[in-house]
């Protein structure tokens, strides 16, 4: 199990997959610019305030985490060694139903 914040994992690198990069492309530009920065938060602090990083409960195989993006949208993503692949940026209620 990876253990991500708090002393846990450190992320130092992205990867997206395909269904990230398809979700991503339909957002507005600010939309876009407002993801990318809360990444490099992320990557600059494992738990920094304001982004909602937890465990999405009910996936453990694998783990997948969420951060909060606006009121509305949330970006996930799994965690292997420093790597986060980042899997799906859409509206909470579908990130909840498939991750």
């Amino acid at each position: 199990m990876t253990h991500a914040g708090s002393g846990g994992v450190t992320i130092t690198e992205w990867c997206a997959t395909s269904r990230y990069a398809r979700d991503l492309k339909k957002l507005t530009a600010e939309l876009q610019e407002r993801i990318i920065q809360k990444l490099e938060d992320l990557k600059a602090n494992p738990r920094p305030p304001g982004l909602g990083f937890e465990k999405l409960k009910g996936h453990s195989n694998p783990d997948i985490y969420t951060i909060h993006i606006t009121g509305n949208y949330k970006v996930s993503f799994e965690i292997v060694g420093s790597v986060a692949s980042l899997r799906r940026v859409a509206p909470h209620d579908e990130i909840d139903r498939a991750p």
